[in-house]
C-alpha cells in the first residue's frame, strides 16, 4: 500500500460538528491532502484533497480566542484550533503547498500520477527531468563563460597597466630637459583618477538569474516560516519577503554547506569563527528544482540526510538496488518517493 510524503504535521484540536466538541489530535499535510487524526481514537476524523479546498482563513470563533478554518466544497467549513507552533506558521505553509496544487496539472492528472507509473512513463518523465537540468547547466556554464570573458579583460589591462608602467619607469630614468616627461605625468594621474570597471557587479541582476521561486523561510532556531520568495542566481542566493524586500543575501563563496532535509526543504548556512552563523531553513513545493541547480553549483557543499541517498543520489546509496528504473529526485512524485515521509514534526 503507498503512502503519501508527509511534508508536515501539527499538533493541534478539531471542532468535531456532528458532537459539538473539540477533538485533540494531529494535522497532517500531504503533497495532495490534508487530514485531522485523533489522539484518542487513533482514527482519521477528516481527510481531503488540496484540489477541493476553496479556501483557508485565520478566524475567531465563540468558543475559542482564534482558529484556522479550511473551506472545502460547496461551502463546508471545518475549524482548526491550539495549533503548534502558533496558528500563523501552519495557515502559511497550508496556504503555500495549497496555491502551489493549484497552479500545477488537475486533481484527476495529480492523482494519476500517485498510482505507479508504467516504464514509458518514467523514462518520459526521466528524459525531462535530464533536459530541465541541462538546461540549468547550460545557464551556469553561460555565465562562467562570461566571467572566464572577464578574467581575459582583465589581464588585458594588466598587461596594459604593465606597459604604462614601462613606459613611466623609462621617463624616471630620462634626463629632466625631456620635452615629454611633464605629458607622460599628466597621463599617468589621469590614468590613477579614472575609475576601475566593476566586473560582475550585475551578478545579482536579471542577467545572472536562474531560478525564482515563492518559498517558506525561517532564520536560525526561529520555527515561524514565513512566506517570500527565493532567486537562484549564478553568483549566489537571494531571500525576499513578500513585499519583495531583501531579507538575506548569501553570495556563492559565502555558503558553507547546503543540507537537503527533505524534498521540500533545504537549510543554508554560512558558518563564522566567534559569531553565530547565518543559517536560513527553506521550504518550497517547488524545492526539487532548486535542489537540481544547487547541486551543480555548490558540488560538494550540498548534504542530503542518510536515508535520502536513495532517492537523490542512488548511486552513493544501497537503497538504489531497491528502486525502480527511471527513479530519481526529479521525479519526485514516484510511489517509491512517496514512502518517505519528510518534514515531520510532530
Amino acid at each position: 500500500m503507498n503512502k503519501d510524503v508527509c511534508i508536515h504535521s501539527w499538533p493541534g484540536s478539531y471542532y468535531l460538528q456532528s458532537e459539538k466538541r473539540w477533538v485533540y489530535g494531529k494535522l497532517s499535510l500531504t503533497p495532495y491532502q490534508l487530514a485531522f487524526t485523533s489522539d484518542k481514537e487513533g482514527i482519521t476524523l477528516i481527510s481531503f484533497k488540496l484540489s477541493g479546498i476553496t479556501g483557508i482563513k485565520k478566524e475567531t470563533s465563540s468558543f475559542i480566542f482564534s482558529s484556522l478554518t479550511v473551506v472545502v466544497g460547496d461551502g463546508e467549513k471545518h475549524w482548526f484550533s491550539s495549533l503548534q507552533p502558533n496558528r500563523t506558521v501552519v495557515f502559511n505553509v497550508l496556504e503555500h503547498f495549497w496555491r502551489a496544487q493549484l497552479l500545477s496539472s488537475g486533481g484527476e492528472e495529480v492523482e494519476a500520477d500517485i498510482r505507479p507509473m508504467s516504464k514509458g512513463r518514467e523514462l518520459i518523465n526521466l528524459a525531462s527531468s535530464s533536459q530541465q537540468r541541462l538546461g540549468d547547466t547550460a545557464k551556469v556554464l553561460h555565465h562562467q563563460g562570461e566571467q572566464f570573458d572577464r578574467i581575459m579583460n582583465g589581464l588585458d589591462k594588466i598587461e596594459s597597466d604593465l606597459d604604462v608602467a614601462n613606459r613611466l619607469l623609462t621617463e624616471l630614468e630620462s634626463p629632466p630637459w625631456w620635452p615629454f616627461s611633464s605629458r607622460l605625468r599628466k597621463t599617468q594621474q589621469e590614468g590613477k583618477d579614472k575609475p576601475e570597471s566593476l566586473p560582475s557587479s550585475q551578478a545579482f541582476g536579471k542577467d545572472g538569474l536562474i531560478l525564482k521561486i515563492p518559498i517558506l523561510y525561517s532564520q536560525g532556531p526561529d520555527a515561524n516560516l514565513k512566506q517570500g520568495t527565493l532567486s537562484v542566481l549564478c553568483s549566489g542566493l537571494e531571500i525576499k519577503d513578500t513585499n519583495e524586500q531583501l531579507v538575506h543575501k548569501y553570495r556563492r563563496e559565502d555558503v558553507d554547506d547546503i543540507k537537503v532535509q527533505s524534498p521540500y526543504e533545504i537549510i543554508v548556512r554560512q558558518r563564522f569563527i566567534g559569531k553565530p552563523d547565518i543559517s536560513f531553513t527553506l521550504q518550497s513545493a517547488r524545492m526539487t528544482d532548486v535542489i537540481s541547480i544547487v547541486e551543480i553549483q555548490y558540488a560538494k557543499k550540498v548534504q542530503f540526510k542518510e536515508d535520502l541517498l536513495g532517492l537523490f543520489r542512488p548511486e552513493d546509496s544501497s537503497v538504489s538496488e531497491n528502486l525502480g528504473m527511471g527513479t530519481s529526485l526529479w521525479n519526485a512524485d514516484s510511489t517509491e518517493a512517496e514512502e518517505y515521509c519528510i518534514g515531520h514534526r510532530g
